[in-house]
């Protein structure tokens, strides 16, 4: 009488390298990616409405002293830092919308094209 394992191969259990992985990793894959693009696009979203809100703000002559507007210009600042005075206008209006509005559509682009593009992985 020996060790008798009913004909059950030991490897089975482990998965081949030529087949595709199992459906429930496949959808857990697809759901992690999904939230992955769902939070770039998030942050993408509100990284261009913060910068979109300051060039409202700005033309619209809101209060500067406000802490509400001073959060909204200090963050634009800080999102908008490495896009500072590429266009130097003589109209300071104009001069805004294109200084803190190329970033807002960078991040847009982006965020939303990193998205697709884990969407379709």
């Amino acid at each position: 009488m020996g060790f008798h394992v009913n004909g059950t191969d030991p490897a089975s259990a482990y998965q081949p390298y030529d087949q595709p992985p199992p459906p429930d990793r496949t959808a857990r894959n697809q759901a992690t990616a999904r939230r992955t693009a769902l939070t770039l696009c998030t942050i993408a979203d509100i990284a261009a409405g913060l910068l979109g809100l300051w060039i409202v703000l700005y033309l619209l002559d809101a209060n500067q002293g406000s802490p509400f507007v001073e959060f909204v210009h200090g963050t634009a600042d800080w999102l908008s830092g490495w896009a500072q005075d590429i266009f130097t206008m003589d109209t300071e209006g104009l001069r805004v919308v294109l200084n803190y509005g190329l970033p807002a559509g960078i991040y847009l682009l982006l965020g939303h094209g990193i998205a697709a593009r884990i969407n379709r992985a």
